[in-house]
């Protein structure tokens, strides 16, 4: 059995500022980085406790150079740094097959009051939309793990995106970590949130034929740009339309032309 793990860090359990998830602010970052590590070592965990023979873990924030590698356990293959190629912190899950997709650290989708540090891909957007609905990064990348037929069996991060979690794949496993409220968080305990992690982990993998994640026959995605320039620049990318000053739009039949258009307009 493989599993495929994307880690990011906004949804790391105590997380309440993007001080904490910088590598230019060591004081503030580095606490956040080592229980990042942690709670994707008990994900890890977890699924090898559940049958998995290799977990493949995608760094997946910022600079994508935030795992400690010698910290995971050595069944482990990891990739860090930037491929450049449309599947950003999915990189890595066409190369399977894998049995299973697990997602750490992750957050809620841009202007949700779930989470102080919510976005989409980066700050410079309002709302991104998908079929009407906003659209997370864990939205984005469930839809390219049901895209390869994998399975999407558990995420953590806050409760917010844990409850969206839910009405999309009812099947899923999820530990909230955090609940956000305005500037603030509330948050379980940092070795709660691991033990919790490891076990919810082995659970989801173990139920990985209930996670199919459903597929939308048609993808009609809106970028509402914070500033009108960026959005018309943006608006030359092939088949985008700019519907007013601020909103960039783009449909696709094929998910992967979904995740092209994603790559070039959400990108810093």
């Amino acid at each position: 059995m493989r599993v495929f793990i994307s880690a990011d860090i906004e949804g790391t359990c105590g997380i309440t500022s993007w001080a904490e998830t910088e590598r230019s602010t060591p004081m503030d970052y580095n606490p956040f980085q080592k229980q990042m590590t942690r709670e994707v070592k008990a994900a890890c965990e977890g699924a090898i406790e559940a049958g998995a023979g290799e977990v493949f873990v995608r760094d997946a924030h910022d600079s994508a150079r935030n795992l400690d590698p010698a910290a995971l356990p050595e069944a482990i293959r990891i990739m860090r740094g930037w491929t450049g190629d449309p599947l950003s912190m999915m990189s890595g899950v066409d190369k399977g097959p894998f049995d299973a997709v697990l997602f750490t650290g992750y957050h809620a989708w841009a202007s949700c009051g779930g989470n102080p540090l919510s976005h989409t891909m980066n700050l410079k957007n309002d709302v991104v939309t998908l079929n009407g609905v906003r659209m997370s990064e864990f939205m984005m990348n469930a839809y390219t793990a049901g895209y390869y037929g994998v399975p999407v069996v558990f995420l953590s991060g806050d409760k917010a995106l844990c409850d969206f979690a839910r009405e999309l794949i009812p099947g899923i496993t999820t530990v909230p970590v955090n609940e956000g409220c305005g500037g603030a968080v509330t948050s379980i305990h940092p070795d709660v949130a691991v033990r919790q992690i490891r076990e919810g982990a082995a659970k989801a993998v173990r139920n990985a034929k209930n996670c199919a994640v459903p597929m939308p026959d048609k993808f009609d995605m809106t970028v509402r740009f914070r500033e009108h320039q960026r959005a018309y620049s943006k608006s030359f990318y092939p088949g985008a339309r700019l519907e007013d000053e601020k909103n960039v739009c783009f449909s696709a039949d094929d998910w992967y032309e979904m995740l092209r258009f994603a790559h070039f307009v959400l990108s810093d």
